[in-house]
């Protein structure tokens, strides 16, 4: 079989001029069907997560039983150190004395929270990642800056090139690039 010579894509991307513009736009990209997309913007848009429906975020869980498995092991450990591994009476004290464990209880929960939570966010935002096929678009470095994009990625169920390039020419964005798969 031939190799094609048809450039594989990652998505489309469209620039547009203003935040209303580009929630505008992730709402009608939304309502259009397509869920495999992403907004980029040069500061935090309160309006966009909703408008992308976006409230899927599992870090909170993950981190909840990062935190729970943490406080488990700093209670289990100072329990099993106490009581089974080398008890000692102390001035009559009870072996199981668990207000004492408090505190690295406290401590291991916070690290093993911490710690998880980095390694997921990591992990789920695919870094280290140092390039990026929207890095190919000369003008998206300007979605640090000034300028706003959304990128309906081709992994969607429903993308097609020339449909999309419809679709986003309705939004009416200042350009649109096709970005080429690395």
């Amino acid at each position: 079989m031939k190799p094609s010579n048809r450039p594989r894509y990652y998505g489309v991307l469209a620039e547009f001029e203003s935040p209303a513009a580009l929630v505008a736009a992730a709402r009608a990209t939304y309502d259009a069907g397509y869920r495999k997309y992403d907004a980029y913007s040069p500061f935090p848009i309160e309006e966009l997560a909703e408008a992308m429906h976006d409230h899927k975020n599992p870090i909170s869980k993950i981190v909840f039983f990062a935190g729970l498995t943490g406080a488990c092991v700093g209670f289990g450990m100072q329990a099993y150190a106490n009581l089974v591994h080398y008890p000692m009476n102390i001035a009559g004290r009870p072996l199981y004395a668990w207000p004492m464990f408090i505190p690295i209880t406290f401590e291991c929960t916070v690290a093993f929270a911490a710690f998880t939570g980095v390694l997921a966010m990591l992990a789920l935002n695919g870094l280290p990642r140092p390039h990026h096929p929207l890095f190919n678009v000369p003008s998206f470095s300007q979605a640090t800056q000034s300028r706003f994009f959304l990128c309906i990625e081709s992994a969607d169920p429903k993308f097609d090139l020339d449909a999309v390039h419809r679709f986003l020419e309705g939004l009416k964005p200042m350009e649109i690039h096709d970005v080429e798969d690395d």
